[in-house]
């Protein structure tokens, strides 16, 4: 089976500051694709890897997301999660946590894999967070391990 984006290429490490983002598109929650050189017209991209809905530290991480969304708001960008889980899935956990930003569906780990965060034991997508620029490069990046969540006020300082 090809994959379905393929000017996307694998690697082993997460993209740094300076490097540029490859453009994807995926499908979120509500099976509408989602382009990250579109959102890029709106302002910085934050891409909030994880690796699966309904685990605790997923869950906590992008619960704290949509609480803090307005500080995000506030500093022109959007952040959005990414996982290799369905977007049945991800519909289904939104609701659950009452999650109100994008969840995107990487069912093939093509995104993940480009952006040097995938898990290759569980064939999922690690734990980080890349911050791409309106410019369409890694402005941040930090790769986690699998059970250390975000912290958002790092993030925010990246993108103020």
């Amino acid at each position: 089976m090809s994959s379905p984006q393929p000017n996307l290429t694998p690697r082993d490490t997460p993209l740094q500051p300076g490097d540029a983002a490859p453009d994807f598109t995926l499908k979120n929650q509500k099976i509408e694709d989602w382009t990250l050189s579109d959102a890029l017209k709106k302002g910085d991209v934050v891409l909030c890897f994880y690796p699966m809905d309904f685990s605790p530290v997923c869950s906590t991480e992008m619960k704290c997301v949509t609480d803090e969304m307005q500080k995000f708001i506030d500093r022109g960008a959007q952040i959005v999660g990414i996982s290799t889980d369905s977007f049945f899935t991800h519909k289904a956990w939104a609701e659950s946590l009452g999650l109100t930003h994008d969840i995107l569906a990487d069912m093939h780990a093509d995104v993940c894999r480009a952006y040097g965060l995938h898990f290759p034991e569980l064939n999922v997508a690690a734990r980080g967070t890349i911050v791409v620029g309106q410019d369409g490069t890694v402005k941040w990046s930090q790769g986690r391990e699998l059970g250390a969540a975000m912290n958002n006020d790092e993030v925010l300082a990246s993108i103020s």
